[in-house]
C-alpha cells in the first residue's frame, strides 16, 4: 500500500494548504515596484518578478512538532546570486523565540526535475490543488526524502508531518534577497516598515496569503481574514504562510469544532485583541476610537491613527470571573474596518483534574510508556503602534493687488500657508517567554540519592518563568498559568495545577500542597508500580499575554527511578 502513493497522500492531507486564494489586483504583470510605482516593468531598485519563487519543507516529528532536519528549499529558480537570506529556519523555530539574523552566507537550495507549480500569484491564478498534487506526489516526497537523508518509508510512517512556507526570491534596495513570509514580516518590523512600503503588495499580501491553513494543527490557528488586502506583520507571524501535510500511522487531529474565538482561565489577567484596517488615512486630526464591552464593562482604545493601507492590533486588557462561562465580547470602531466586531471567548479552569491519591496495592501491569505530546507553544511575539507626526511645507498663496491708483502699481498681499501633511512612523515591541525546571526527590524521601530515587514517594518541583518585553505594562501580562502533566497517565486526564509562588515578569510555580501528604508537603507522588527509568514530568506554561496572542512553552524535567518504596521496607520478627 505504501506504493500507491498519488492516491494514498492525496487522501492523507490533513492540513491542507489554502482554502481560498489572494485574489489580488498587483498590476496585471505581476512585478511589484516600491510603492506601486513601475508595476509590471521590473524597474527600479525595488521590485519582484511572477515566477521567482519557491517553498521550504521542514521535516516535523508529528508528536512533539519540534523540527527535525534542516530546512530544504525548493525552487523552479537558480537564485545563486542572492545578497542575503536568513538561513534555513521554520516558522516553527521563529514561534519558539529563535530570532531573525540575516547572512550573507551562499543560498543553498535544490531545483526539482518536476517542476514546481506557481506558489505565489501575482494575478489571483494560483491553482491550489496543484500545489496540494504536487506535494502529496511520491516524486515529491521521495525527493524530500531523499535530500533530507531519511528513509522514504521512515518519512511517510506516520512519525513526520511536512511543513510548508512559501519563499519569495526578489530584489530589495538593489539586492537580490529570499525570504519566507514569517522572515518578511519579522525584516519588516527591524526596519520600522522600511520592506511593506516598498514591497507591501508582495511581502505583505501575495506572499502570506499564499498559503494557509484549512485546521488547526501543530499549534497554528486557522486564517479567517480577508484574502485581498495587505496584512499586518503580526498576522502574519501568527498564521499566514504556512501549509501542512500529514502521512499514513498518525492518528488524526481534526478540526476542533468550537463555538469560542479565545479560551481563558479563570481569574487571570488577559488580553483581547481586533486588527483595524484602513483603506484611507486615519491621522490625528480625526483619529479612530475602538470599544470593546465585556461583561457589562467598556474598554475604550482613542487616538488610534494608521496610514492608508496599513492596520494595527488593537487591544484591550482585562480580568477574567472566578468561575467558569462563556462571554460575549462586542467590539466598535469609529473609523476603518475591524477584522470582528463579536468575539466569543470561554472562561475554563484547570483544577479540577487533579491525581487520585495512590496506594501501596495499585498495580498497571500493561502500563507503557509514551511520548510527550505537542502543545502550542508560541514563545515569542511582535506587534506595533503608529503615531503621526505633521510635516509643515510652507507654500505662499499669491494674491495681487494694484495699488496707488492712475500711477499706482501692483502688490502681492499674499498669505503663507500650510500645505504639509502626517508623516507616519510605528513603534515595534516585542516579547519572548522561557523557562527552565527543577525536578527532585522529595525532601521527605529517605533513599533518594541525588536525581535518583524509587517509585511511590514524591517529587518536588520548582518551575521560573522568565518574561522579556520592551513593551508598557499596559501591553502585556506576567506569565501566570502553569500546569504540570505526568508519564503515568500519558500526559493528559489527570494534571496538576501549580502555585504561583512569586509574580511578575519573573514568575516562579510549585507543586499545591498535596492534601494526601502527611506533612503537607508540595508533592506529586509517584504510583509504586511505575517502572524502572526515567520519570519525566512536562509542564506547560501559559498565559502570559501581548496584543498578538498568549505566549506559551513547554519544558520538562526528570528524576531517574530504581526500585520502589518496597524495597525500603524490612519485615523481622519481634525480639521475645
Amino acid at each position: 500500500m505504501k506504493r500507491i502513493m498519488p492516491f494514498l497522500f492525496c487522501l492523507l492531507l490533513l492540513c491542507c494548504l489554502l482554502p481560498s486564494i489572494a485574489f489580488a489586483d498587483t498590476g496585471g504583470s505581476g512585478n511589484i515596484d516600491g510603492g506601486g510605482a513601475d508595476v509590471g516593468q521590473g524597474t527600479g531598485e525595488s521590485y519582484w518578478d511572477s515566477g521567482d519563487d519557491g517553498v521550504r519543507v521542514t521535516i516535523v516529528n508529528a508528536t512533539t512538532g519540534s523540527p527535525g532536519k534542516t530546512p530544504i528549499d525548493l525552487t523552479n529558480r537558480k537564485p545563486d546570486n542572492t545578497d542575503y537570506h536568513f538561513g534555513k529556519v521554520s516558522k516553527i523555530s521563529y514561534r519558539n523565540g529563535v530570532r531573525l539574523s540575516v547572512t550573507t552566507s551562499q543560498y543553498t537550495y535544490k531545483n526539482p526535475v518536476q517542476t514546481l507549480p506557481r506558489i505565489i500569484s501575482s494575478d489571483g491564478n494560483v491553482n491550489i490543488e496543484a500545489i496540494k498534487k504536487y506535494f502529496c506526489s511520491e516524486y515529491a516526497v521521495k525527493l524530500i526524502a531523499e535530500t533530507a537523508g531519511i528513509p522514504y518509508d521512515t518519512l511517510i510512517s506516520g512519525e513526520y508531518k511536512l511543513f510548508l512556507e512559501p519563499i519569495a526570491y526578489f530584489i530589495f534596495q538593489g539586492q537580490k534577497v529570499a525570504m519566507t513570509a514569517t522572515e518578511a514580516a519579522m525584516y519588516d518590523n527591524l526596519l520600522s516598515g522600511g520592506l511593506r512600503s516598498k514591497m507591501g503588495s508582495l511581502t505583505h499580501k501575495n506572499l502570506p496569503l499564499s498559503m494557509f491553513l484549512e485546521a488547526p494543527d501543530l499549534g497554528f490557528a486557522t486564517y479567517f481574514g480577508a484574502t485581498n488586502q495587505n496584512q499586518s506583520n503580526d498576522t502574519i507571524i501568527s498564521c499566514l504562510g504556512l501549509g501542512i501535510v500529514r502521512f499514513a500511522g498518525q492518528p488524526a487531529t481534526p478540526p476542533i469544532e468550537t463555538d469560542y474565538d479565545y479560551q481563558y482561565r479563570v481569574d487571570t489577567d488577559v488580553i483581547t485583541s481586533v486588527t483595524l484596517y484602513a483603506s484611507g488615512e486615519i491621522n490625528p486630526d480625526s483619529p479612530a476610537k475602538v470599544t470593546f464591552r465585556i461583561k457589562g464593562s467598556t474598554y475604550t482604545v482613542s487616538n488610534i491613527v494608521i496610514p492608508a493601507g496599513e492596520s494595527q492590533l488593537v487591544w484591550c486588557k482585562w480580568h477574567t470571573p472566578s468561575s467558569p462561562e462563556e462571554i460575549t465580547i462586542t467590539v466598535s470602531s469609529t473609523k476603518g474596518t475591524l477584522s470582528q466586531t463579536t468575539i466569543q471567548a470561554k472562561i475554563i479552569r484547570l483544577d479540577e483534574n487533579e491525581p487520585p491519591n495512590p496506594t501501596a496495592t495499585d498495580r498497571n501491569d500493561g502500563f507503557s510508556t509514551v511520548g510527550i505530546p505537542s502543545r502550542t507553544v508560541k514563545a515569542l511575539a511582535s506587534w506595533g503602534v503608529w503615531w503621526a507626526q505633521w510635516h509643515p511645507y510652507w507654500v505662499w498663496i499669491s494674491h495681487w493687488v494694484w495699488v496707488g491708483g492712475e500711477d499706482g502699481s501692483w502688490e502681492d498681499h499674499g498669505w503663507w500657508e500650510d500645505h504639509g501633511w502626517y508623516d507616519f512612523f510605528r513603534d515595534n515591541y516585542s516579547a519572548s517567554l522561557s523557562g527552565s525546571m527543577s525536578l527532585l526527590p522529595d525532601d521527605k524521601v529517605p533513599t533518594a540519592s541525588g536525581s535518583t530515587m524509587k517509585s511511590g514517594y514524591g517529587v518536588k518541583t520548582t518551575v521560573n518563568a522568565q518574561f522579556t518585553t520592551n513593551a508598557p505594562p499596559s501591553h502585556v501580562t506576567g506569565t501566570q498559568t502553569a500546569t504540570a502533566y505526568f508519564p503515568e497517565f500519558h500526559y493528559k486526564d489527570y494534571w496538576r495545577l501549580l502555585d504561583r509562588t512569586a509574580n511578575g515578569y519573573s514568575a516562579q510555580f510549585q507543586f499545591k500542597t498535596n492534601r494526601y501528604s502527611t506533612y503537607n508537603r508540595r508533592v506529586h507522588f509517584l504510583p509504586i508500580w511505575y517502572p524502572n527509568g526515567q520519570y519525566t514530568v512536562d509542564t506547560y506554561i501559559q498565559d502570559a499575554w501581548t496584543p498578538a496572542g498568549m505566549l506559551s512553552i513547554s519544558i520538562r524535567d526528570d528524576v531517574s527511578i530504581s526500585g520502589s518504596l518496597y524495597d525500603d521496607w524490612h519485615l523481622a520478627p519481634l525480639n521475645p
